[in-house]
This record gives structure tokens, sequence and C-alpha cells, in this order.
């Protein structure tokens, strides 16, 4: 790539005017504009959809779209969409939910569906006579907020509370404004901001035309107006169950007794360790992000909550939970995941909702109760593989076809190497030496006394 200048008025570029631009700092222009041409969708009114999803969009990058089947989740058989480009994630899952579809499936519920945003600000004057008006503040919000709740309200949700909060302890004179909204089936962003950003506005004009307020009491410095991504209170659980016996029937498990006694070690020490705590969780977003994307939901925002709720208790942890009672094993989640089904890109981009057409159009609570499974189930195979045969052994075999394609193999190769690694282990090596010692045996000698 050549040298990178400041550039003036980029985003002002018409698409192609933008490719150009970009295609000039390599040494073959043609050849990368051909390239990220390749990627455009073939219909024109698709790709101008996608083009105005983003800013500066040149082109669509690809992700692959698979499914897991035989998910069974409170009694109801789904095939799951998951967007992931790693093989062995997708194998984990659809591994998993095939051997507990037999066992009841997963069990899952929503605890709760509230939602928090906040108005942050700098304020001097006297606390007690905030708090002592605040009633009065409260209803004039609510009414402020009310033409833009109506649909929200008849569709059950809207504002739930407002709370003024001091936290002047921490910050000198800022205090909150604290509200908790029900979203329904929508993910709600948008919504929550445009009531926060209302708030702050009666939050001013209350502090300056309320009598009791005087002097530099009347001056408000709103800091900002913003929901909060952290979700603890819009929560889901999920867990499945067996008899320990019933392990016995997986391959690789010998003593069905030592498996659940190393596996609730592993979790255990996911409590403990937080470097271990940190891919243990990871594990389980695999299965939750994977269906956030396919689904068009923001799976960044998922995972900082779920990030902050593992470390709730001051320090951070794993999310999952195992319990043996006699003979019976029980493995669960509790984890804050806040989806929607309405509005965004979950009725705008085709494959989204396909998604949600496969899944047989949930609600926002259902399509929660289904990302937490296939967390769960995902982290069950992650763990099951750790403390049997160790993760690589599968993970490798379902990035072979990765390292075979980083190799530039040929299908007659990968054929070769597919059957060959059935029965050894792969490794970058490994793979490069068997493919050197196939193409050197696949050329013929040429006979120089012809």
């Amino acid at each position: 790539m050549k040298q990178i200048d400041i550039i003036s008025g980029f985003s002002k570029m018409n698409k192609l005017e933008k490719l150009e631009y970009l295609s000039g700092l390599s040494d073959d222009p043609a050849t990368v504009i051909q390239m990220l041409k390749s990627y455009w969708h073939q219909d024109f009114k698709t790709q101008k959809l996608f083009d105005e999803f983003s800013e500066n969009t040149i082109t669509n990058f690809y992700f692959p779209f698979s499914v897991a089947p035989n998910f069974v989740i409170n009694g109801k058989n789904y095939i799951i969409p998951m967007v992931i480009e790693e093989s062995s994630v997708v194998a984990a899952a659809a591994n998993s939910a095939k051997f507990w579809s037999d066992k009841g499936g997963f069990k899952a519920n929503v605890v709760n569906i509230e939602k928090t945003g906040q108005v942050h600000f700098i304020w001097k004057g006297d606390k007690h006579k905030l708090f002592d008006n605040f009633s009065e503040l409260n209803r004039q919000m609510m009414e402020a907020t009310s033409a833009m709740t109506a649909n929200m309200r008849q569709r059950g949700g809207g504002i739930l509370k407002i709370e003024l909060v001091d936290m002047s302890d921490k910050i000198e004179d800022y205090f909150q404004l604290k509200a908790t909204f029900d979203t329904r089936d929508s993910m709600g962003a948008n919504f929550i901001n445009s009531c926060l950003e209302e708030f702050a506005s009666v939050l001013k004009k209350f502090l300056q035309e309320t009598p009791v307020f005087t002097g530099t009491e009347k001056d408000c410095q709103v800091i900002m107006a913003i929901l909060s991504n952290y979700t603890p209170e819009c929560l889901v659980k999920v867990s499945v169950e067996c008899e320990i016996e019933k392990f016995g029937t997986m391959a690789d498990i010998l003593d069905p007794h030592e498996f659940v006694w190393k596996f609730q070690k592993a979790v255990e020490i996911s409590k403990v360790d937080v470097y271990r705590a940190t891919t243990h969780n990871k594990g389980i977003y695999n299965g939750i992000d994977s269906v956030a994307l396919a689904t068009g939901n923001d799976f960044r925002a998922i995972e900082a909550a779920g990030h902050a709720f593992a470390a709730r208790n001051g320090h951070y942890s794993g999310l999952s939970e195992v319990e043996i009672k006699g003979d019976v094993f029980t493995y669960s989640l509790t984890v804050p995941i806040a989806l929607g089904t309405v509005g965004g890109l979950t009725s705008l981009h085709p494959l989204a909702r396909f998604s949600l057409e496969l899944l047989g159009n949930p609600g926002a609570e259902e399509l929660m109760m289904i990302a937490a499974s296939v967390g769960l189930a995902n982290n069950f195979s992650a763990l099951r593989s750790l403390t049997t045969k160790g993760i690589q052994v599968g993970h490798m075999k379902m990035h072979l076809l990765n390292i075979l394609n980083s190799f530039s193999s040929t299908e007659k190769e990968k054929r070769k190497a597919v059957e060959f690694f059935k029965t050894h282990k792969v490794s970058y090596k490994a793979v490069s030496d068997f493919l050197s010692s196939i193409r050197i045996s696949d050329v013929k000698p040429v006979n120089l006394e012809a």
C-alpha cells in the first residue's frame, strides 16, 4: 500500500469515487476494484439497501450463514440460524443440541425484560429541594414523553419508572435520572434515547421555572442522556439436566462420574480464575453472538452487558453454574440479553428476516431464550471436549479446510487430506508436509532419453 494522506470530503464522494481512491493506494488498482465489486449484490435495490446500513460503504463483507438443527427448547424443536466464521462453533452447538434433545432439551425462562437509560447531570443546588420536588418533575417528564411512548404503551411497554440518583459522593455535584423501560419486542435503543433527551430538556426547564430553586440552583449542566447497555434486569435463564449415567452414551466418556467430576471442577475454576473465566465466557458468546448476528441484533451490546454481569460481585467469573444432586446433573446459565425482533436490521436485512422466519417469528422473549440456549450448548460442548479428548482434536479437524485453502489446495488434494486426517492429528505443519508429499508423488518422472 502507498502512503496515505489526510482526506478531505471523503464521505461526499460517491461509491465509485471511493473505490477508485482506495484502489489507487494499491499496486494493482484494477484487480482491487474487480475484487471489491465481486462482492456487490447482483440486485441493485438490495445492494442499495446494504449501502445505506452504514457510512462510507464500498462493498459487502461475507460471513458464513449456518444452521444448527435439533434444538429442543421448552418442548419446541428449532433449527437455529448461526452467523459465525468458526466452523467448530456450529458443529459444537449441533452436537450438544442432539445430545440433549432426548433428555428434556433446554428449559428456559425470561426472568425480566427491563432496560435502563440515564440522564447524567451536574447540579450545584440543595439536593433536598431536588428530591422534595422530584414527584412533580417526574410527572412533567412522563407528560412530555406521552406522545412518543403511546405506541409502545399500546403494546404493553413504555416507561416503567424514573428515579433520581445522588452520585455526588463519587463525583462532586453529580446526579442521575435513572429510567427503566419495557420496549416489548424492540431492542428499543432509539426509543429509549429519545425519551432520555426529552427528560433532559424537561429537567433544565423545571429547574429554571420552579420558584423554589434560586440563583445557581437554576443552572443544570446535562453531561449526556443515553441508554445503558448493562441490562441486569433483562435476564434469561436456561438449563439442561440428566442422570449422570447417561453421559456414558457419549463418545470419549468411559466413566460418567469421573467426567462429571472434572466438568464440575472446570466450572469452579472459571469462578475463581479470571484467565479461565474469560475464555469460558467467550465460549458462551460464540453461540449467543452467532444468533444475534443472524437475526440482525447488536452483539456488541449483548457481550458488554454479559461481561459486566460476570463482574457484578466484584470480580470477573464464569457465567454458568453446575449442580449435582444425587445422580442428577444440572447445568445452567443466567445471562442478560437485550434482543429485538422488530425494527432496525431485524426487518430490513433479508437474511435477518429469514432467520426470524426460520425460528417461527419469535417475540423478543422467545429469541432471548433461544440465544441463551445456544450459548449454553456451545459452552457445554467446549467443556466436554476440554475435560475429555482436549479442544484441539475437534477444533483442528473442523479447521482443516481453512488450512487447506491457505495452501491453495485443489479439490483432489482436499479429498485426500480429509481422508488422511481422519486418523492423524491436524496442524499447519502436518498439513504442509502432507501436501508436499502428495504433490511430489503426483509429479510424473520425465523421460530425458525420449
